[in-house]
């Protein structure tokens, strides 16, 4: 019978971000400009730093990774959300929405350590300079992403595969703009302590472990910085760090607030509105606050530009 129960389910409802028919042609609007320019950022971050020999380094190798997995995330969930706000029932069917939850999973676990792995990065190239080459040598930037990336894909496939397992009712209205594990779980009429665990285990992993080596790095960094003699160079090191943690706060905040508190339903109206923020607000921000304000990407954009014109 669970089985019969399970493979009636061929599609799910979307409730979207709010329910207010006024608001959603304002919001398709804010949305498309902020996707329009994720993707601009993102992929001329990725373009720029491919293009320019001299931001082949450690720092710009891990900014440009970075660009691309916000590229993705954003794309598996802003296109779908966009057509949500202009049709008149919002159904996402079952595979499609196992593949958005596999791939929002794989990149937003991705990111978490990849903000991590950056951090690490500034804290060798401030903390101890003469041994950034061999510390941080192409070999071992390498390790890095691919740590990074098997951590995702390890995340993605316990989560997925553990949603495959559950058996849902008749009730198909997903209270969120895509495919969550929270949402998905609340419309289940099986067990799924498993799932629970799952999550909780994995989401403290994923949060603690990347936030602790953010913070031992940045705590390092801030221990140099005060040693620094000069008022311009200590001034313009501390702003680097803020702009980075400011982003790091945003990011990890909102995806805590939404996977580590106690699941209930009067909760899940405030956790699509934190979700935003790291799902599409964030993907968009960081090309501003880690390439954009830095004096050499926009040397290279100078250089590429006049390049191109002259």
């Amino acid at each position: 019978m669970a089985a019969e129960n399970h493979s009636t389910v061929t599609e799910f409802i979307l409730a979207g971000l709010i329910d207010k028919p006024e608001l959603q042609l304002p919001l398709f609007l804010f949305f498309l400009g902020v996707y329009i320019v994720t993707v601009v950022g993102n992929l001329g971050m990725v373009t720029l730093i491919g293009l320019s020999s001299h931001l082949h380094t450690p720092m710009y190798y891990f900014l440009s990774s970075l660009s691309f997995i916000d590229l993705c995330y954003s794309t598996v969930i802003t296109p779908k959300m966009l057509v949500n706000f202009v049709t008149e029932k919002n159904t996402i069917s079952y595979p499609e929405c196992m593949t958005q939850l596999y791939f929002f999973i794989f990149f937003i676990v991705s990111e978490c350590h990849m903000l991590a792995v950056m951090a690490y990065d500034r804290y060798v190239a401030i903390c101890k300079p003469l041994l950034y080459n061999v510390t941080m040598s192409y070999r071992v930037c390498s390790w890095l992403l691919i740590v990074v990336y098997m951590i995702g894909f390890i995340g993605a496939t316990a989560h997925t595969g553990c949603m495959l397992r559950v058996v849902f009712c008749k009730a198909k209205i997903i209270n969120h703009y895509f495919c969550d594990v929270r949402p998905l779980l609340e419309l289940s009429c099986s067990s799924i302590y498993i799932n629970v665990v799952v999550l909780l285990c994995f989401s403290t992993f994923n949060t603690l472990v990347p936030t602790l080596n953010i913070l031992a790095s940045y705590a390092s960094i801030i221990a140099s910085i005060l040693r620094i003699h000069s008022t311009e160079g200590r001034s313009k090191a501390f702003s680097t760090c803020s702009s980075h943690i400011l982003a790091v706060t945003i990011f990890y905040g909102s995806a805590a607030f939404m996977y580590l508190q106690p699941s209930n339903v009067s909760s899940m109206d405030q956790s699509k509105v934190s979700s935003v923020f790291y799902t599409i607000i964030v993907p968009m921000l960081n090309p501003l606050i880690y390439s954009l304000r830095n004096k050499d990407v926009k040397v290279a954009l100078n250089k590429i530009i006049e390049k191109r014109l002259f």
